[in-house]
Formats: C-alpha cells, structure tokens, sequence
C-alpha cells in the first residue's frame, strides 16, 4: 500500500485546545508559576555572582542548575503561554527540531548537574579531607561543561533520530510542545522502531543518573551514621536535605512520562505541567528556603540596598 509522501512544513500543537473551558485559567496559573520561577532562579543566579562566600562549588552547581532550568523553561512555556492566548498554534518543522533538541539537551543538562551535585555532597562528607584538592572551583566549571556537552549529546541523536525522515501523516501535534512521542507518530517512517530507540536513550539516561545520585547517598548515608554526634549527623543531613527532595520531585515527574510502557497511548498533555512547569518552580524554592547561606546572603544585600537608599 503506497502511504502519500506529501511533505509536512509545519505542525499544529493542539495544546490545551483540547480543553477549551480551563484555558484562560491555565495561562493565568502558568504565567504566574514562570514569572516566580524566573525570580527564583535570577535570585539564586545573582546571589552567588555577587556575595563571595558563596563562590564555592556547592553554590557554583546550584547556580549552573538554576540557569539551565532558566533555559529549560524558555524553550517551552513562553510557546504555551502565546499558544493559549492565541488561535494560530502553528510550528515549522525546523522550529520543532530546534525545541526538541534544547528541550531534550537542557532535560539532560539538569539530570547530570543534579548528578554532579549529589557528587560534590558525597566528596564534602565522605571525603572531607580531600574535598578541597578534588572539588575546586575550576574542577566546578569543567563538570557543569561535561553536563551541557553530555545532555546535548544525547538530545542530538534522539532529534537527529526522531527528524531522519520526513512527515506525511497528519500535521497535528497532540501536545503544547514537540515533544517526542508526539512527533514520532507523524512520520513517514517505522514509528514503533523510532519511540522504540528513542525511549531506550531516555531511560538509560534517566535511570543512569538516578542510580549514580543513589549510589552517591548509600556512602553518604553509611558515613553520616557513624558519626558519633547528633549534631554532626543533622548538619550532614541538612546540606543534603534541599538536593535530595528536589531530585525526587524531578526525577518522580519526568518518569511518569519517559519511563510510560510504549504501548499507552494516552493524552500526555495534562501529565506533562509536572515537569516542564512545576518542577522548575518548586526548585529555586526548596533550595533557597532551606539554605541558610542563601537566606543570609539575601538579607545582607537587602540590608546594603536599604542602607543605600537611606
């Protein structure tokens, strides 16, 4: 049976047309959710740029996750927000490559730098003698190089895979953005094999990170435990505390879709706000109100600014 070979230029993201009744709601909820986010992560980005105690590779790490979640969040959600207030929802093919691509890129950015921060806490309290020799500031910097390297490595062979062919199907994206199960339905090649591999190289991904951060609190934790103080055991746990509650959040909500058996079908768009606007909003708050550094860092250039104006 011949398939008609009549190449796509554009997509449709059907979004939340599908929920026509709450679509003014959700562009009012998510716009406030971005802005907050965008306040947090400029917030934690500029108070380790400019207070110096903060230079340290604990902070460094933070404030690199923070600008890739600021990125993150920019490849999709200023689309969704003018898609939802908008009647033309239209993407060129091109555009969809390149949102997948840094979607993609910048999901595996963040796992890995949330890796390497699980890294630097195992170094500090396993190893606190050597912590200073192998974690420096410059070590700092060319980990969080190998994270972006590393996501967009990955983010390029699953677009290069999903975009090797072209599109006859039809032109309708079942989601607010081109994400990849979406747009492997729609082309003119072997779909199954396509989500197939691709599903392979997110999995892999996702879990190998995941299990490295395990791996990381299993020594972490047989090391807290033998310290003999109360004390020390809380101030262990509590440089750790913001780390691990936001790897659970970011890991638990990227798995109920990439970690999805291939043969549910189902609307992804509802279950896909988790990831791409909750997580990156519950983030810069856990880790700065759980910080006390960060929390007096605020306060100290809060007080110079009022003196200032004073």
């Amino acid at each position: 049976m011949k398939i008609n070979q009549t190449i796509l230029q554009e997509f449709i993201l059907l979004g939340f047309s599908l929920y026509p009744q709450v679509q003014t709601f959700l562009c009012v909820i998510i716009f406030c959710l971005y802005f907050l986010t965008l306040a947090g992560n400029l917030a934690i980005m500029s108070l380790t740029w400019v207070d110096r105690s903060l230079h340290t590779p604990m902070y460094l790490f933070l404030s690199a996750l923070s600008f890739s979640e600021t990125c993150y969040t920019l490849t999709v959600i200023p689309k969704m927000l003018a898609d939802l207030l908008t009647k033309s929802r239209s993407i060129s093919v091109i555009s969809c490559g390149l949102q997948m691509c840094f979607f993609l890129g910048l999901g595996g950015t963040n796992c890995i730098i949330l890796t390497l921060m699980g890294y630097d806490r195992f170094l500090a309290i396993c190893k606190p003698l050597r912590y200073p020799i192998l974690m420096t500031n410059v070590a700092c910097g060319q980990f969080v190089a190998s994270a972006w390297v590393g996501g967009f490595l990955i983010s390029l062979i699953e677009t290069a895979v999903i975009f090797r062919g072209s599109f006859c199907r039809s032109n309708l994206i079942k989601h607010f953005f081109c994400h990849m199960r979406a747009v492997v339905g729609l082309s003119c090649i072997d779909g199954d094999l396509t989500e197939l591999i691709v599903t392979v190289i997110s999995m892999s991904g996702l879990l190998g990170t995941f299990l490295l951060i395990i791996l990381t609190y299993v020594f972490i934790l047989s090391t807290v435990l033998r310290i003999p103080s109360a004390e020390g055991k809380r101030r262990a746990f509590s440089t750790c505390a913001s780390h691990l509650t936001v790897v659970i959040i970011h890991f638990g909500f990227a798995s109920i879709v990439y970690l999805k058996p291939e043969t549910s079908r189902g609307d992804d768009t509802l279950i896909a706000i988790p990831y791409t606007v909750i997580t990156p909003f519950l983030s810069p708050i856990i880790f700065s109100l759980r910080n006390k550094d960060m929390k007096n860092a605020f306060k100290k250039i809060l007080g110079k600014t009022l003196t200032l104006k004073i």
